[in-house]
């Protein structure tokens, strides 16, 4: 299968996704019943950004980058195991697309929090594109595989390090997205904040946990807003850990700021609690820009419209990536395309 004919089975999907379904639709409306944490708007919201993702143009640029290495590696495939994150809805289909894009053979471990989407659309795009049928495969382990890719957390990346040593592997950990504030901010680049702050609940490692501001800065235009997602606290588990995060900071007397749906803590750390979102103030620019290069290894992205990083997102936009906004800064199809 040539490099064009998948870019125009991607293109089609796309055109799927991005038009109603029925059998799709009921897998939305069944989200929240296997998983609390996929509402109904997070599950549309991932389908959307995934849609969004695959448009023509898009992929047109993606694959023209490497398109001799992906005919290359149509004479080759590798068995490319993939053990996919469940925090957020479809977190692990950019690496699925990276596999069927470069040639190989997924195999796919799905997480226990999302069982059904991936299926679902991959079977939508067999239907597009059958040769894609033989191109992946659902398993409970890995045992036969040339490489792998995998994505956990502290605890189950140092594991994954240590059983996948001998073959070539991207092991991802935990990170978190920052923003930098200059205290000039519009209300409405703070409303985008709120997206990158809020959107599947803060789950996402490219949801902001910390933001660092300006010494004295007054977060009370912040709070007015971000005050248009106050509807996150309708979520029993979200406002159960909003509470939880309140009672220990009110317990053992930390001093914090709280709107009633979100706490905000002076704290050095970037992974925040669910419902907290931690805040550094910064003197200068220049010290910044020094305290975000020693992070670089904890962070996802960086939100802001200041010159502190080398690469930087605009507000709003963390959970809208592109097809080349590869997790962890490790381009994906460089990796498989290095496969022997």
């Amino acid at each position: 299968m040539t490099y064009k004919r998948r870019l125009e089975a991607f293109a089609l999907l796309g055109d799927f996704l991005n038009s109603p379904d029925p059998g799709l639709e009921e897998l939305i409306l069944q989200g929240p019943q296997q998983n609390s944490w996929f509402t109904v708007e997070n599950i549309r919201k991932a389908i959307a950004g995934i849609g969004q993702m695959l448009i023509r143009a898009d992929l047109e640029i993606w694959f023209n980058s490497a398109s001799a290495d992906f005919e290359k590696k149509n004479q080759n495939l590798k068995a490319v195991g993939l053990i996919l994150a469940g925090n957020i809805p479809l977190v692990g289909f950019h690496d699925v697309l990276c596999v069927l894009a470069s040639g190989n053979k997924a195999l796919i471990k799905l997480s226990s929090s999302d069982q059904k989407l991936t299926p679902y659309i991959l079977t939508k795009l067999t239907e597009i594109e059958p040769t894609f049928l033989e191109r992946f495969q659902f398993v409970e382990r890995l045992i036969h595989y040339d490489a792998v890719i995998a994505t956990g957390s502290g605890n189950s990346s140092r594991y994954f390090e240590y059983y996948f040593k001998n073959v070539p592997h991207i092991i991802r950990k935990n990170r978190n997205s920052i923003a930098v504030l200059n205290g000039n901010e519009s209300k409405a680049s703070l409303t985008d904040l709120g997206h990158d702050i809020f959107d599947y609940f803060g789950l996402g490692c490219r949801n902001v946990s910390k933001v660092y501001v300006p010494v004295g800065y007054d977060f009370k235009f912040f709070f007015e807003a971000i005050e248009e997602f106050k509807a996150v606290a309708d979520h029993h588990k979200y406002f159960n850990n909003y509470e939880y995060n309140k009672s220990i900071f009110l317990v053992n007397m930390q001093k914090h700021l709280d709107n009633g749906f979100l706490l905000l803590k002076q704290d050095e750390r970037i992974a925040s609690p669910l419902a907290v979102l931690y805040f550094e103030e910064y003197v200068s620019l220049l010290q910044l820009s020094q305290v975000l290069k020693s992070l670089d290894q904890q962070v996802q992205c960086v939100v802001t419209n200041m010159p502190v990083v080398s690469q930087s997102i605009d507000f709003g936009q963390t959970q809208q990536p592109k097809l080349w906004d590869y997790a962890d800064k490790i381009n994906t199809l460089n990796f498989l395309n290095t496969l022997n």
